[in-house]
């Protein structure tokens, strides 16, 4: 097995291309590591791109942040800025394993695992979040939505790989947060997931929303119709009642030993209610600081 460090995105896409599928990203390393050790895979080569310039940097832009596919959970759980505007999609990748494993996962990692059941993804899709792909016709970016296609499975062809997620800026009356259920009371595997993002019109009303829900279904869902029951309401009783059974009639989930598929549909709604108030109250909290 090969380690190459690479120092341009150009020298990464053509080790992807060269390699026969034998070649492995490394940023963080937390995943790759462990299904090296179990023998699930064997690469010819692991290609460790966190030479590239930027990659493991947080750097402001157009009012909103990008984050390098390097950084760390840590890292980003430690940058006020991020962490004030887009609470949810950190505290999201803050569950992201042990502490140990906080300095060296990331976010971009988690997204191109391909798990339905990754905690940063909900997050970033309701955050309407890009992700920046590199590959052999040079960059583009695309929905982060539009990567994860199946369990293991995302929209990645051959020789590219993901550099970097951006996260838009966003109005003093906006705001998000992230729940999970799990059978622990850490370091596991969401059973069911909501991620929900709002931002108020003046009069205090839902203008905006977006609500993804994770494990419950074959990939991360971004639910219209739940955000569309919330939109122009100020959360009232009726609104979140609607927003459930939206969420519950988007759940598509297996029957495993973690929780039956009834139970994972009826959790996601209550996840989703409760990751709407919380967004709520953060919201107005960030109107009232820059009214």
């Amino acid at each position: 097995m090969q380690y190459i460090r690479p120092r341009t995105a150009a020298e990464v896409s053509h080790l992807l291309m060269t390699g026969d599928g034998g070649a492995r990203i490394m940023a963080g390393g937390t995943d790759l590591l462990v299904q090296l050790r179990s023998g699930m895979i064997a690469p010819k080569a692991i290609v460790d791109i966190k030479g590239l310039d930027g990659i493991a940097c947080i750097t402001p832009e157009d009012g909103g942040w990008r984050i390098g596919a390097a950084v760390s959970g840590q890292r980003l759980g430690e940058h006020e800025h991020v962490r004030a505007i887009w609470p949810g999609v950190v505290e999201a990748c803050e569950l992201i394993g042990s502490t140990q494993v906080q300095g060296r996962c990331t976010m971009a990692g988690n997204l191109c695992n391909g798990s339905p059941a990754a905690d940063s993804v909900p997050a970033l899709i309701a955050a309407g979040a890009v992700a920046r792909i590199e590959g052999p016709d040079g960059a583009h970016d695309c929905a982060v939505e539009d990567i994860p296609e199946g369990p293991g499975k995302t929209s990645l062809r051959k020789g590219e790989f993901l550099s970097s997620v951006f996260l838009p800026g966003r109005p003093a009356g906006a705001a998000d947060a992230y729940l999970r259920f799990i059978p622990r009371t850490e370091m596991d595997i969401a059973v069911a997931s909501a991620a929900v993002n709002i931002e108020l019109a003046r009069d205090g009303t839902i203008r905006l929303a977006r609500i993804a829900l994770g494990a419950v279904g074959p990939k991360v869902v971004l639910v219209q119709d739940a955000a569309n029951a919330i939109i122009g309401s100020k959360l009232e009783d009726p609104a979140l009642k609607a927003l459930a059974r939206a969420c519950e009639a988007a759940c598509n989930p297996i029957d495993d030993k973690r929780g039956t598929a009834e139970f994972r549909t009826t959790v996601a709604g209550v996840l989703a209610r409760r990751a709407a108030r919380i967004a709520m109250t953060r919201a107005k909290e960030r109107a009232g600081e820059n009214p």
